[in-house]
């Protein structure tokens, strides 16, 4: 489950739909497609048709995995910070209804417009 008191994710890289597709298989609902996938050492972050699923891989040998959803119906607003010339982080807060916000900072190449007209085409 997110810690929402400390709720972010650093260095998110993107990584192939196909490369995370096998890892949230399971927990994926009938008409849900995977947009984008984003990676960190262990953990995932996909964003869906339908909603933000966040995957914590736990223990020593990975097997453990915590899904956690965050659909977009609930997301009351969202702010979105591109990347400079010394900067080269970007960076996405979602702040969701009754839970409160989630940072994500994601690591140089990531395409963070296209992620904010995904989510702004749900939300809005």
């Amino acid at each position: 489950m997110i810690d929402f008191k400390n709720s972010a994710y650093l260095k998110l890289r993107r990584v192939k739909n196909e490369d995370c597709e096998k890892l949230v298989a399971p927990v994926l609902i009938h008409g849900e497609n995977i947009l984008s996938s984003y990676k960190s050492v262990r953990d995932c972050v996909i964003f869906t048709n339908k909603r933000v699923i966040s995957v914590n891989i736990q223990g020593v040998t990975g097997k453990k995995r915590d899904f956690t959803t965050l659909p977009y119906s609930k997301i009351i607003a969202f702010s979105v910070e591109t990347s400079g010339v010394m900067d080269i982080d970007s960076e996405l807060v979602l702040w969701f209804s009754g839970l409160g916000k989630v940072n994500f900072e994601f690591s140089g190449g990531s395409n963070i417009v296209e992620l904010s007209q995904i989510i702004a085409g749900y939300v809005l």
